[in-house]
């Protein structure tokens, strides 16, 4: 049975003055939402996605903003340029992965519509840059 979840992803004080947006949709044909610029300060983005269980019974994302093939699925925050701020001199995605929403998880969340999961990722990498690609290390998904 499909079981809808709510995600919050936590960008913790990311690199200021560039834009950070949720990317929907993948390819050359994708929607940029939830737009910010970054002053330092934490950013939060919020969305729904939908899970059912594989062949196995293991989870397995789908919908718009999820990503990547089975086992592997994730979302991408787009920056800078990627995220519509065309003057700015980054270019890059931060690939957030689903990885660790298990089934005990799941039962959880089940029939508790007020309940999200949340995750933290660092905003800057170490260049001083906008942190880029997958967050390693992934501190996971807390039920909220």
């Amino acid at each position: 049975m499909d079981q809808e979840l709510t995600l919050r992803i936590i960008l913790e004080k990311p690199t200021p003055g560039v834009d950070f947006a949720l990317q929907k949709g993948a390819g050359n044909n994708y929607e940029k939402l939830q737009k910010q610029r970054s002053a330092g300060e934490d950013l939060n983005f919020q969305f729904d996605i939908r899970v059912k269980p594989d062949k196995d019974g293991n989870p397995d994302f789908f919908g718009p903003f999820v990503q990547g093939p089975r086992g592997a699925r994730f979302v991408y925050l787009d920056i800078g340029k990627l995220a519509g701020q065309l003057d700015s001199i980054w270019d890059r995605r931060l690939k957030i992965p689903l990885a660790g929403i298990d089934n005990k998880i799941l039962k959880l969340l089940s029939g508790n519509s007020d309940k999200q999961l949340e995750t933290k990722v660092p905003g800057t990498g170490k260049d001083g840059g906008p942190n880029c690609a997958t967050v390693k290390p992934f501190a996971g998904w807390k039920l909220m």
